[in-house]
């Protein structure tokens, strides 16, 4: 039923999804020629391979991105912090206690929805400057702003009104005894066409999270397709650069053969004919599978399909995250 992948990682986004256009668009035209050849047979089973191929592409690049040494897989610590000066340092006496580098890193200082850090020596950096104070968060830019000493960084992140810092380090336990991905075989089945179906511009989705957080997403829209003789839909959350759709679902093997918090699918934006393409083999699980320092958004309710997606990424089996049950 299902098959392992070597190691496989995760995203996420238009560089993954870009390919599996490329092979759509490439296997629709070798159809069409094949039909017009007599060996309407041969070109169907020449676009169920390279469907197939893009999808271990994907798998090998979601692996890729996924056991990076500062990938999801890295965290190793979210702590939300509120208005006041923070001690940053390896020593177990700290406010904020590092996995690593010097005991005394330096001083966060948040005040009015902002924070600052304040290095105690030139063994720590911000934003790739020795021992120089510098604002952490940054809304006029995408890249983050990295504290970093020796092989452990920080950035300060945003989640509603608050602020947290997220840790980052090479050697955390999820990284160091990762044990791969398994994914439900390829089916070329749970490649379907869908229907966008627009929603009036403005529109927002609430959304829930591991936290306990619910935030208002932007909702593009929902796409409608059928799947052994039934309708069904999904709604759409705008994805972060708004070149893609992104959805959050659970289905009927969700907290069986399927990670309990649901899985995440990208998907391109619908066409002129308001067309898109779900390949659920490319169906995957969230950071929190895989580690408790990430703050995922949860299925919301529209999205819970009542039949079984046997496709795409299967429950972790490694060390583990967040789990349903630990709201």
């Amino acid at each position: 039923m299902k098959k392992t992948s070597p190691q496989l990682n995760t995203d996420e986004h238009r560089v993954l999804a870009g390919g599996f256009r490329r092979v759509v668009l490439f296997s629709t035209f070798a159809l069409f020629v094949g039909c017009g050849s007599g060996t309407e047979e041969q070109s169907e089973i020449r676009s169920e391979v390279e469907l197939e191929a893009a999808a271990m592409d994907w798998r090998e690049r979601r692996l890729n991105r996924l056991t990076e040494p500062y990938g999801w897989l890295s965290l190793v610590g979210l702590d939300f912090v509120s208005e006041r000066e923070w001690r940053v340092g390896s020593d177990e006496g700290m406010d904020i206690v590092m996995p690593a580098g010097p005991e005394f890193w330096g001083l966060l200082i948040v005040e009015d929805g902002d924070a600052e850090f304040e290095p105690a020596s030139d063994s720590v950096s911000v934003d790739e400057r020795a021992g120089e104070a510098g604002r952490l968060v940054r809304p006029d830019r995408d890249e983050p702003v990295w504290v970093e000493a020796d092989d452990v960084r920080f950035q300060v992140i945003g989640r509603n009104d608050r602020l947290a810092v997220r840790t980052r380090w090479p050697r955390a336990e999820a990284l160091t005894e990762f044990v791969g991905l398994d994914y439900f075989d390829f089916d070329p089945d749970w490649v379907v066409e869908a229907r966008f179906e627009a929603h009036p511009s403005g529109t927002t989705m609430p959304v829930g999270s591991v936290l306990g957080d619910i935030t208002d997403e932007p909702n593009p829209g929902a796409v409608v397709f059928e799947m052994d003789g039934r309708e069904l839909r999904l709604e759409a959350v705008a994805s972060s650069d708004g070149e893609q759709l992104f959805f959050i679902f659970a289905d009927r093997t969700t907290g069986r053969e399927t990670y309990g918090g649901g899985r995440f699918l990208y998907a391109d934006l619908a066409d002129e004919d308001g067309r898109t393409v779900l390949d659920f083999n490319r169906a995957y699980n969230p950071p929190c599978a895989f580690t408790e320092y990430s703050t995922c958004p949860l299925p919301p309710p529209e999205n819970r399909l009542d039949i079984r997606v046997e496709a795409g990424e299967l429950a972790y089996q490694g060390p583990g995250g967040w789990q349903p049950g630990d709201l």
